[in-house]
């Protein structure tokens, strides 16, 4: 008996449509899930600054190593998507996911930082494959006009995974220890090994319990019924590279990816980074008071994203992105200009400016892709690319000058997502005009 299921059959108006209640509830589990894995990764810039005496801009590459593999691994998910269906993509992705956390264990015994790499990269391969088919899997299991609010309502467990994050990495994996470069110049090189292998050792066991849950989450979808959006596509490899051609025609697509690519640049920015602004401009402040303000700032990013779901229904998805990409560039200022709590507030107060901006952008960008929403899906999780370019840039930026001048880069970022927002802002009327 098939289970095939075509979204575009929903009732218009419908939120959720028929017979998708209970693939929406897995598929939005996975979004929890991938959330963990990328918001570790802040409190690893930090760690293996200790672990692996590393410097800023050398930690920045924890985020290349990351994201780099959603660019590598983006088109091949869309491929695999059309060809074997959403359910075979998203077990073969929680497989990779699985597979990259238990690398963990052998990266931290031998303390390699390519071991690291190399392990987040298998990670973030199998988180695209997630992301290449949830994202467009949940914009189309109802009507099509409320698939942005849908898909902010699946990105607000996202945002629950992102926010528990830090709190978990800085109870499990900060160790509390803090050494200056003098204490550890008094210690002998034994000491100071010792307190290497120690640090490099606390990722250890939180990594082998995400590999177990990862494996849980597999299990259930494996033995639950999935319906699919379209049949798994049969196209020939003439038949992709039309495909490509059709989609570089979208109106929408393009502008997407770019704006997609500047907003990951600016989140992973200020995520991957906010630990030591909060250390630099509060003196006094330690790994573990940082990584809890940097909770609070990703409570704030979780409980955006519902409130971001609610206002869809009273102000157009394109004007609210406009809204809220406006007021994180306006922050970012506030937190280069000011000092103390006030810059540390202005910059946490960027995450619940950005708690819409993917699933919206993400949204916007493939309406009306129809039989090529797959592919397009892929396009945009490739702009992903910009959390593995901008962070090292910014690491180093601090390097050179300080943290809180190095927030210029992500204010940037924002300003690309406002020129998107307004540019769609006007199209959308244009079209409601016509």
């Amino acid at each position: 008996m098939k289970s095939t299921q075509h979204a575009h059959t929903a009732a218009a108006g419908s939120f959720i449509g028929a017979g998708y209640r209970p693939a929406f509830v897995l598929v939005t589990s996975l979004f929890f899930m991938w959330a963990l894995a990328n918001g570790l990764n802040d409190i690893l810039v930090k760690q293996f600054q200790k672990a692996l005496a590393l410097n800023r801009g050398q930690a920045g590459f924890i985020q290349f190593a990351f994201y780099i593999g959603y660019f590598v691994m983006a088109l091949p998910a869309g491929l695999v998507m059309r060809r074997f269906g959403y359910k075979n993509s998203i077990l073969f992705g929680l497989l990779l996911y699985m597979t990259g956390a238990l690398l963990f264990y052998p990266a931290a015994e031998t303390r390699s930082y390519a071991f690291f790499l190399a392990a987040l990269f298998v990670i973030a391969s199998g988180l695209t494959f997630l992301e290449t088919a949830a994202n467009p899997y949940i914009t189309v299991m109802g009507g099509i006009e409320r698939g942005p609010q849908r898909l902010n309502l699946a990105q607000s467990f996202n945002g629950l995974g992102v926010s528990l994050a830090p709190l978990l990495g800085g109870i499990y994996i900060f160790s509390g220890v803090e050494l200056s470069e003098q204490e550890l110049a008094r210690m002998s090189p034994a000491e100071v090994e010792a307190f290497r292998i120690a640090e490099a050792g606390a990722v250890q066991v939180p990594y082998l319990v995400l590999a177990g849950a990862v494996a849980l989450v597999a299990f259930l979808i494996a033995i639950t019924r999935m319906p699919q959006i379209t049949p798994p596509d049969e196209a020939s490899g003439d038949g992709h590279k039309r495909a490509l051609r059709e989609l570089m025609a979208a109106p929408h697509l393009k502008p997407a990816v770019i704006a997609q690519a500047f907003y990951v640049g600016a989140q992973v920015c200020v995520w991957s980074y906010f630990i030591d602004y909060s250390i630099e401009v509060l003196p006094g402040t330690t790994e573990k008071q940082a990584a809890h303000y940097l909770w609070l700032s990703l409570t704030l990013f979780m409980l955006g994203r519902f409130l971001g779901t609610l206002l869809m229904q009273f102000i157009s998805p394109a004007r609210l992105l406009a809204a809220y990409a406006g007021a994180g560039a306006g922050l970012c200022g506030l937190a280069i200009a000011l000092d103390g709590i006030p810059a540390v507030v202005a910059l946490g107060l960027t995450s619940p400016c950005m708690s819409i901006m993917f699933p919206t952008i993400f949204a916007l960008g493939i309406r009306g892709l129809g039989k090529h929403t797959e592919l397009g899906a892929s396009l945009i999780v490739m702009a992903i690319i910009g959390g593995a370019i901008l962070p090292p840039a910014m690491g180093f930026l601090s390097e050179y000058a300080n943290m809180r001048l190095s927030v210029a880069l992500p204010l940037a970022c924002f300003l690309a997502v406002l020129l998107f927002a307004l540019r769609e802002t006007y199209k959308l009327e244009s079209e409601k005009g016509a």
